[in-house]
């Protein structure tokens, strides 16, 4: 049964989820998208989790504005509490901006993933762990979940290897609509003096779901994300 969580026209109920689901859960969430670039640009988000049978899931975000629209999947297996991608697609396109794919097959009996960044092709060994540019969020998600407060990735992405490293530092509530939200704050972490910020809030009693994201880019502009609406639960 679906549990339905809202940040519009309802308020959260007060629920723990963890114990009552599975680890992993199907759930879908939308979200209000706006970005800051000298004007300000409105959209809509939509993130999904749907499970595809014997342990294999796919996970999806699909942005939608007046200038872009991005669509974002990722086919994954679920095992020991790890994300082990399979298949990863990504596509940028829309009024003035430049359009943008990226692919990658993971290939872990061969030990290699194969992909295409800006028409590019590569062919990378690949490493324990190894993650792509959409389901360590998801994996980031399970860990902060699992009670974990700082963590580190190899991300597949462009063509090469990011190790990105990932903290939870602060104990948050964030002021919604329609009343206070207890959330843990988690950041990017990057090196001394980085103009280029990403910091997203989680909510415990919501079974950390993301309620916000923010990214400030060197420029100034910046990128958001806040929860409207989530299904938990299949």
């Amino acid at each position: 049964m679906a549990i339905l969580l809202c940040l519009g026209a309802f308020a959260i109920p007060a629920i723990t989820l963890a114990e009552e689901q599975p680890f992993l859960a199907p759930f879908e969430a939308s979200y209000t998208a706006s970005m800051e670039k000298g004007i300000a640009l409105n959209g809509s988000a939509k993130r999904t989790l749907t499970s595809q049978g014997d342990d294999v899931w796919l996970y999806r975000t699909d942005v939608k504005s007046f200038i872009a629209n991005i669509d974002e999947s990722l086919t994954l297996r679920w095992e020991n509490n790890r994300v082990v991608p399979l298949r990863y697609r990504y596509r940028l396109s829309g009024f003035l901006v430049k359009d943008r794919e990226q692919s990658i097959d993971f290939d872990w009996k061969t030990g290699f993933a194969t992909g295409k960044y800006r028409g590019k092709p590569f062919k990378l060994e690949l490493r324990e762990g190894a993650l792509d540019p959409l389901g360590f969020q998801l994996q980031l998600h399970h860990d902060i979940r699992a009670g974990k407060r700082d963590m580190t990735y190899q991300i597949i992405d462009g063509g090469d290897y990011d190790q990105d490293h990932f903290a939870v530092i602060d104990e948050e509530p964030l002021k919604t609509p329609n009343g206070i939200v207890a959330t843990l704050k988690a950041e990017k972490v990057r090196g001394e003096g980085a103009k280029r910020e990403t910091l997203m809030w989680f909510a415990p009693d919501q079974d950390y779901l993301l309620i916000r994201l923010l990214q400030v880019e060197p420029d100034g502009s910046k990128y958001e994300l806040k929860l409207k609406q989530a299904a938990l639960g299949g």
